[in-house]
């Protein structure tokens, strides 16, 4: 074997017999001189060429937009639909009660009735005031009815006299027939008549005076009876509506009042109740009135529960950043009761489809949060904001924010060691169904 090997400008020629064992020591180190400057050759060639730089290959997923739907389980409190703590509105010892807890009343029902001494004889007292006023009425009233016979009789004799007079002084005309003096006494009588008539009417009209301010009084005395009454139906604790006694804080014989540190009884309507719900801001664009929603209560595990959307708080707490809302519930076996918490099934909506992308698309740094969006196979960051959770079709999906659109793709693992404007090849990743 013959090899020409040329290094820096020599030319070096290597011989050798196909009989390698029988080669002279001298031939095998010329062998292996030149074997090594060969393979010393090659190595610098193969050195002075400059390597082909490597574009990463980065897997992409598709940005899709879906509708979010998604049930919460949000906490929520019983509330009695009524609730009210009944005190005496005026002072008095129990004489009788006739509930207890867990009584069920129904409206009007008495409860309990207290006993006040100093009521009764306030009201004993107003009634006989009230006797006596009506006696003066009926005095002065007829002492109106005798000024007015008197007045009737003087009217009478009035007339009697006026008729006498004109009599008289017609007769007068004719000389000799009757005296002046007598003419002037008649005239006198007529005087003395009509001054009597005046008097009986002035007395008539100050009697008829006296049992107009005698009715008054009399109707003032009747109405501090009726209310000496009225404070006297006091004494008596009716239900305000059906319900439930709670509470019972009283015993014949304890004296009750309004300013009592507890209240004598306390009643709550439990059919139907209400659930109350924290709802996160996030989630009120999604409440609708009249809306069925299922729950469950500790109490009974494995049982669901339902309840109407009623009422809808419209403002937001300031401290948690929650609207408070209603659920109406039907508690018509009265298994469940006010003070139990149980858990909301809350079906979260959005009024419009949103754009998702797997959770593993998204990085975030001190600074920011974005995705590295791959367009012409270039990378770029598109800062975001993160939404709403959702599962898909067994894929997990989270909400995103901002300056993408359905169908761009993105790094299926965002870093921010993917540095902007970087060359990529993309490699699809699999990503669910987009929305037609």
């Amino acid at each position: 074997m013959e090899v020409d090997i040329q290094k820096e400008g020599r030319t070096v020629d290597c011989q050798s017999a196909v009989d390698f064992p029988a080669m002279s020591i001298s031939r095998q180190t010329v062998f292996f001189l030149c074997l090594t400057a060969l393979l010393t050759a090659c190595g610098e060639r193969s050195a002075q060429k400059p390597a082909a730089p490597s574009v990463p290959s980065v897997s992409v997923t598709t940005v899709v937009s879906l509708q979010l739907e998604r049930d919460l389980r949000l906490p929520g409190e019983l509330q009695a639909y009524q609730d009210v703590a009944l005190y005496a509105r005026v002072p008095g010892f129990v004489e009788e009660i006739s509930v207890d807890r867990g009584s069920a009343v129904k409206r009007g029902q008495l409860l309990a009735r207290l006993k006040a001494p100093e009521l009764d004889t306030q009201r004993s007292e107003a009634e006989a005031r009230v006797r006596v006023a009506q006696l003066q009425r009926t005095e002065a009233a007829a002492r109106v009815s005798s000024l007015r016979a008197q007045r009737i009789e003087a009217e009478a004799r009035l007339a009697s006299d006026e008729k006498t007079f004109e009599r008289m002084k017609a007769a007068s005309a004719t000389p000799g027939v009757i005296a002046g003096n007598e003419v002037d006494i008649a005239a006198r009588t007529v005087e003395a008549a009509r001054a009597r008539v005046r008097s009986w009417e002035e007395s008539e009209k100050a009697a008829q005076a006296q049992v107009k301010a005698i009715e008054e009084n009399v109707r003032a005395l009747g109405n501090a009876a009726s209310s000496a009454q009225s404070v006297e139906n006091y004494l008596r604790i009716t239900a305000p509506f059906d319900g439930v006694i709670t509470e019972r804080n009283v015993h014949p014989g304890s004296l009750a009042g309004p300013n009592a540190p507890a209240p004598m009884l306390r009643l709550q309507q439990v059919n139907p109740l209400r659930l109350v719900i924290a709802v996160p801001e996030g989630e009120v664009a999604g409440i609708r009135r009249g809306a069925i929603l299922s729950f469950t209560v500790p109490a009974f595990p494995g049982e669901t529960f339902n309840g109407s959307v009623a009422r809808i708080g419209q403002t937001l707490e300031q401290k948690t950043r929650t609207m408070p809302v209603e659920l109406e519930v039907a508690n018509g076996a009265r298994r469940l009761a006010p003070g139990m918490f149980p858990e909301v099934i809350w079906p979260s909506r959005r009024p419009r489809p949103s754009l998702f992308v797997p959770p593993g698309a998204i990085a975030s740094t001190t600074e920011r949060t974005f995705l590295v969006r791959v367009r012409d196979g270039v990378t770029e960051w598109i800062d975001v904001k993160r939404g709403a959770a959702m599962r898909h079709e067994g894929t997990d999906l989270i909400e995103v924010f901002g300056d993408i659109a359905p169908g761009d793709q993105v790094a299926a693992r965002g870093t921010d060691e993917l540095r902007a404007g970087t060359r990529v090849v993309a490699k699809p990743a699999t990503t669910p169904k987009m929305n037609p």
